[in-house]
């Protein structure tokens, strides 16, 4: 208790009791047109030192406080000289009866309030005005707090209960000075953990837009609202939602960092599952309904249908091809659909745009058959081939293998490209099942129409080289008219593992007609045949037991091939490659071979440079030792016309091999003349 409370505590002891018998009595016989009458008495109780500590002391028991308070509505009345006519307040008071008395007084206790600084109170709004708003907190003066505390309520009205926070009882002007923000912050945590455990909803202001989202002033509390938690479909510009006031719900609160996020997205969501609900009870398959608009994905569009989404897939939004939704709808544009289908919980609705008219196969000519010629363009290219639409949803596939008579690998893009207006012959059409196959090569005469004419059995041509197979090699005589040349094909003498070593692809070659497939369109060709078969000579020359140098070139598990004059190779086998000093030979090495087998029809030479040195002793000792001789210079001297007739890398002349022949079977018949 303060010291002024001491003192007026102890004046109250000494006088009240007086005082009290005589406003109860003025109280009862005083009414408010009789006080004027009682004004000058009044006056002189206001001068007693009871009173004024009553006024100057909010804290006065009350039987004081009831006099200063009669004694001010007194002093607006006019003064007049003369001395308080305590006798007439008795006789008036007499009138009430003590439960009379008790419970006036109690009314008038309800009148005032014990209030202290740093306290939240509630207090009533009893006047406004554009700039400020007065509240009464049952003090004796009221309290004024600016209107832009009030700023979340735009709806604030005289007689509204809002709760203060008494910063000064008096302040500088004497004035009550009170805070409605402080007070809301006061308690405005203990109003949001409510608000968020009993889901209630709450009002906020909008006050500004930042990153991702809005701030929301929720009880004096800056709460943030992302921009998800607006509304239930996307929301493009927020600034629309600026210095608004709006419903929320409370849905996270991070207490360590004083963090609250609310939703209005919630609020609508709840409305709309109602009528979801309503929604979804009446769906049925072909049922057609008017939606908006809500989204537009590269996949489709979702359809908002009053509370419940679907999606139209973009395949379903025409019946010819588009390339993205937005060339057939809109955002936010109104459209009907037709329910195609949905799950059992009724919770993916697949809707349709195009089943709401004909499907344009239906209004297809009529007269269309088969080999007729059609014009279109070009809406989508894979590798296999190109769809061409003849109608707006009407479509027809050309194979790649239908773009031209080549039959070489290419893919679509080589002939086509998207937009390209082509021509086209009906190859298939099935109007049930509304599938169409076209064709362009058909429009220009085949190759192969009278291809034994063109190509004959052993004629010469030019191709070019287009692939190669580790059979052979293909090539083209002419647009549409493909042949193939066998591995074994290519070369007499050589030994070719893969056609890659012989040529390139792009390259030009000699070829020879072997066989014509008109029915299966292949025809057989050859390389080496434009030669005569040097195996005819080579029988003369390697024959069994005779040497001749040679190059290893490569080697094997079982041997070594070797390098012979005349561009053809022999085999090897590892027993006959020891030299006389018992060493083996090794790749590189030119050295002597015997023949010790020839085989014309396999093309094989098989060779020993050991057999060599092992038979010097068996020759030594051989009668015939002159018919031996002549035998070898005969070979050694075809070998010597060879060498100066005939290139090694392309076999020679045909002639040179003619003429060498003919002079090895003249010499024979000398021989035997002899």
């Amino acid at each position: 208790m303060t010291e002024n409370e001491n003192i007026v505590n102890e004046e109250q002891e000494s006088v009240v009791p007086e005082v009290e018998n005589q406003v109860d009595e003025a109280t009862e016989a005083i009414s408010v047109e009789e006080t004027a009458a009682a004004v000058p008495a009044a006056e002189e109780v206001v001068e007693a030192p009871v009173v004024e500590a009553a006024v100057e002391t909010p804290a006065v028991e009350v039987e004081v406080e009831p006099v200063a308070v009669k004694t001010e509505k007194v002093r607006h009345q006019p003064q007049v000289a003369g001395e308080f006519d305590w006798d007439s307040v008795d006789k008036k008071r007499e009138k009430y009866s003590a439960s009379e008395r008790s419970k006036l007084e109690v009314m008038y206790d309800k009148t005032l309030n014990s209030i202290g600084d740093h306290e939240v109170i509630d207090g009533v709004v009893v006047g406004k005005n554009p700039r400020e708003v007065i509240v009464n907190i049952g003090f004796k003066s009221d309290g004024v707090i600016p209107v832009s505390e009030f700023r979340y309520n735009p709806n604030l009205k005289i007689g509204d209960k809002v709760e203060v926070y008494v910063e000064n009882q008096e302040g500088v002007n004497g004035q009550l000075e009170l805070s409605h923000k402080k007070a809301r912050i006061l308690r405005s945590w203990d109003r949001i953990n409510e608000a968020f455990e009993k889901e209630e909803i709450i009002t906020g202001y909008v006050k500004c837009r930042t990153k991702g989202g809005l701030i929301v002033d929720v009880f004096g509390i800056e709460a943030f609202l992302p921009g998800s938690q607006i509304d239930v479909k996307p929301i493009r510009d927020y600034d629309v939602y600026v210095d608004k006031t709006m419903e929320f719900k409370v849905v996270k609160i991070n207490h360590e960092y004083k963090n609250v996020v609310v939703s209005h997205k919630a609020l609508i969501e709840d409305e709309l599952e109602q009528q979801k609900t309503e929604i979804i009870g009446k769906l049925e398959k072909g049922q057609v309904l008017e939606g908006t608009v809500k989204n537009i994905t590269s996949y489709g569009v979702f359809i908002d249908l009053g509370g419940v989404d679907g999606l139209i897939h973009i395949t379903d939004l025409s019946w010819g091809r588009i390339n993205h939704p937005e060339e057939i709808v809109e955002l936010d544009q109104k459209i009907k659909v037709v329910i195609l289908d949905f799950d059992d919980n009724k919770k993916r609705i697949a809707l349709g745009l195009k089943q709401l008219t004909p499907h344009p196969w239906d209004a297809l000519d009529e007269n269309l058959k088969l080999g007729d010629s059609v014009k279109g363009k070009v809406v989508v290219i894979a590798d296999y081939g190109a769809f061409i639409e003849i109608a707006p949803g009407v479509e027809g596939l050309i194979h790649v293998s239908e773009m031209s008579w080549s039959q070489h690998l290419r893919t679509a893009q080589d002939f086509l490209k998207v937009s390209d207006e082509v021509e086209a012959v009906i190859l298939t059409l099935d109007r049930d099942e509304r599938k169409m196959s076209l064709g362009m090569k058909q429009l220009i005469p085949d190759p192969w129409e009278n291809i034994k004419g063109r190509y004959p059995v052993n004629s010469k041509h030019t191709a070019t080289v287009r692939n190669f197979t580790n059979f052979g090699i293909f090539v083209e005589m002419e647009e549409g008219v493909d042949g193939l040349i066998h591995i074994s094909d290519l070369s007499w003498s050589k030994k070719i593992k893969h056609p890659a070593e012989f040529t390139k692809v792009g390259e030009t070659i000699e070829v020879i007609v072997l066989d014509v497939d008109e029915e299966n369109r292949r025809l057989s060709l050859g390389h080496k045949q434009l030669e005569e078969n040097p195996w005819d000579v080579f029988e003369s020359i390697f024959t069994v037991g005779s040497i001749h140098q040679g190059t290893i070139i490569s080697t094997s598990d079982k041997g070594m091939i070797v390098s012979l004059p005349y561009g053809v190779e022999g085999f090897a086998p590892n027993r006959h490659l020891k030299k006389e000093d018992g060493s083996q030979a090794k790749i590189e090495e030119s050295i002597e071979f015997k023949v010790i087998e020839f085989s014309k029809e396999n093309k094989k030479i098989i060779l020993s440079h050991s057999r060599i040195h092992e038979d010097q002793a068996f020759t030594a000792r051989t009668a015939d030792a002159e018919g031996k001789n002549s035998e070898v210079k005969t070979t050694k001297r075809a070998v010597k016309i060879l060498n100066e007739n005939l290139e090694r890398t392309t076999l020679g002349d045909l002639d040179v091999l003619a003429g060498l022949k003919e002079d090895l079977e003249k010499e024979e018949k000398a021989n035997k003349k002899k």
